[in-house]
């Protein structure tokens, strides 16, 4: 079954570098706590706010091991009232047989959960 992980982060500047650096950090930690591999993402999407550039953190997953084609979208978002500035979330569709509840939402850097049903038990 297909089922979805969440991560955030903050990222601290605006530069192509550290932008993607911090979103592949954030992919490193989703992939090692779910023990992640290529074969079983069916697809990734990651959404910056508007005062970062877009397309930057897709660099990161093709940084990754045998994620070359992973079906990837990326694209800014809305000002949500009380998300964090410059902020990068990733939301990872996963085939699994483990249950939603099992699965570990990764938020790093103070980066701001928006969904209260999806706070990670081991927070």
């Amino acid at each position: 079954m297909i089922r979805g992980i969440r991560g955030a982060i903050t990222v601290d500047a605006n530069e192509e570098k550290e932008i993607v650096e911090a979103t592949e950090r954030l992919l490193q930690e989703m992939v090692k706590q779910n023990d992640i591999t290529p074969e079983r993402v069916a697809s990734v999407f990651i959404s910056a706010t508007q005062d970062l550039t877009a397309q930057f953190p897709a660099k990161a997953l093709r940084r990754l091991d045998g994620w070359t084609f992973v079906p990837v979208t990326c694209m800014q978002e809305m000002a949500v009232p009380g998300s964090l500035e410059k902020c990068i979330r990733i939301m990872m569709h996963v085939d699994t047989e483990r249950s939603q509840n099992e699965i570990s939402h990764i938020y790093l850097e103070k980066a701001k959960n928006l969904r209260p049903d999806l706070i990670d038990k081991q927070a």
